[in-house]
């Protein structure tokens, strides 16, 4: 079963009303490769048991199943706002919001940066996944429109993702964020790459962007999914494996 120990809670400074948790692949039912807390159902991984470790999560933070706001994760920057109209359909998107509470946003990860937001007033809360394709095309700059949160507002916690040791990446990946914004290079580094690639820091493009927006209450980062596969499902890792889920609500 999931515990307040197998999970991450965030420790970021928003209102009482705010709830988030990220999961660990721990406190699961699925057998390897997909061990043992895999929440994604498009990965191979049994469908009874990816509804029955949904089940577990749904319980573990007291929330309906059936509130719980999945997405169909392109790598995209499309952002939908969840409502108790539409909460049950799973729509094409890598980033939700949502004003009401009881109804939880939610993104799987499994080397890509889980981001979560929440305003001061903890009135309106929404997650983001980011890949670097998505983060590069913009869905934080989206998803901050879509909020309607002046940026000095937000409060921003970074999850679980590939570290900057470990994600190595090709010169079109570093050409596509420095051409939008030459400053975002530094987050690009050749030390540890193959010749002609670069090391990339996930965590810093997402900060920079978030920063540049004028998010600067930032937190969280530094968890590594490669490096850790006791507690992390990592694609780049294992190829076929689970996915975790870091979800925002209001209450």
């Amino acid at each position: 079963m999931i515990t307040d120990e197998s999970a991450i809670k965030p420790d970021w400074p928003v209102s009482g009303s705010v709830r988030a948790i990220s999961t660990t692949r721990e406190g699961g039912m699925s057998r390897p490769p997909w061990a043992t807390l895999n929440l994604g159902a498009h990965v191979g991984d049994s469908p009874a048991k990816v509804q029955e470790n949904r089940r577990r999560l749904a319980e573990h933070i007291q929330l309906d199943i059936d509130r719980i706001g999945w997405l169909d994760q392109v790598h995209g920057t499309d952002v939908v706002e969840l409502t108790p109209e539409n909460i049950g359909q799973i729509r094409k998107a890598d980033a939700s919001y949502t004003r009401h509470p009881g109804i939880a946003c939610a993104v799987l990860t499994a080397d890509c940066l889980p981001i979560i937001f929440a305003n001061i007033e903890g009135t309106v809360v929404g997650a983001a996944h980011c890949g670097w394709r998505s983060l590069c095309g913009g869905v934080i700059e989206k998803l901050v429109s879509a909020m309607e949160v002046a940026p000095e507002a937000l409060r921003v916690w970074l999850g679980p993702a590939i570290g900057p040791d470990s994600f190595e990446v090709g010169p079109e990946v570093r050409d596509g964020f420095i051409e939008s914004d030459p400053d975002l290079a530094v987050a690009f580094k050749t030390e540890g790459a193959r010749p002609g690639h670069f090391m990339a820091d996930l965590c810093a493009l997402a900060t920079l962007r978030l920063n540049h927006l004028g998010v600067t209450d930032v937190t969280g980062g530094g968890m590594c999914t490669v490096n850790d596969a006791d507690r992390f499902f990592s694609y780049r890792r294992d190829g076929q494996t689970g996915r975790m889920a870091t979800l925002i609500w209001l209450i």
